[in-house]
């Protein structure tokens, strides 16, 4: 109960925050020096975050579609031979740095939005690449073979028994994905994409702490709002499909 009561006070502040910035002037003065603006205004913060969640949206997305794939399909006999690659893929994308991403990226791009949506999709792959593969790969054999029995072709085996167990999992893969997106998504700025990185930007190189502070407080705010989403829904996914417990 305590936990809902201070995600809803979470939610209230953020979206208050977000509608009248300027009604928070107060919270965020005592952070600046030499008579300096408290709030950022040079761009609305609430246009700025809906861009910010568009383009991790778009990301997660993408990475969903192109991981779950790969998930099923190094999951089939006819693709196994290719588990060592898709993990191979999936796991540079994850490493290779974000920065270096968009440094690769612009010479083919240009600034904005595009090489922010490549660096955020090849970040995102890993976790849900995994989760699949560890979904579809640890159920029960009783339940394929049960399955087997009642005559369900391999298609209708994946639909109705393989993809709905490991559902649970590749929500949590993309509750990691997406969170781990809204916080990189900040560097897309530096290449002009739309994002909050804006703020955080233009509160380092004005040496203004308050616009720092807000930057990272709604990046940090929509990440926990959105893990918590998730993981309700992963909570009541697994209780339909009674893995989850009540």
């Amino acid at each position: 109960m305590t936990g809902r009561i201070l995600l809803g006070l979470a939610a209230l502040f953020l979206l208050a925050f977000l509608l009248s910035p300027h009604s928070f002037t107060w919270l965020f003065e005592p952070l600046t020096q030499n008579n300096a603006p408290a709030i950022y205004t040079q761009t609305s913060l609430m246009s700025l975050t809906l861009s910010h969640l568009g383009l991790v949206a778009v990301a997660v997305i993408a990475s969903t579609i192109v991981a779950v794939g790969l998930g099923i399909l190094v999951t089939r006999p006819v693709g196994r031979e290719f588990l060592p690659l898709a993990r191979t893929i999936t796991s540079v994308g994850q490493t290779f740095p974000p920065v270096a991403v968009l440094a690769l990226a612009v010479p083919v791009m240009g600034f904005g939005a595009g090489p922010t949506l490549v660096a955020l999709f090849l970040y995102g792959l890993l976790p849900i690449f995994e989760n699949t593969l560890t979904g579809l790969t640890s159920q029960p054999p009783d339940v394929a073979e049960a399955a087997r029995g009642m005559g369900l072709t391999r298609r209708q085996r994946l639909w109705q028994i393989e993809l709905p167990l490991a559902l649970p999992l590749i929500l949590a893969g993309i509750r990691l994905s997406a969170v781990i997106s809204l916080a990189t998504a900040t560097i897309g700025s530096t290449v002009a994409a739309k994002t909050l990185g804006e703020v955080i930007i233009a509160g380092l190189l004005s040496s203004n702490t308050a616009f720092v502070l807000q930057g990272g407080l709604v990046v940090g705010l929509l990440a926990i709002l959105i893990y918590e989403a998730f993981q309700r829904l992963e909570t009541r996914t697994a209780r339909k499909i009674g893995l989850g417990q009540g």
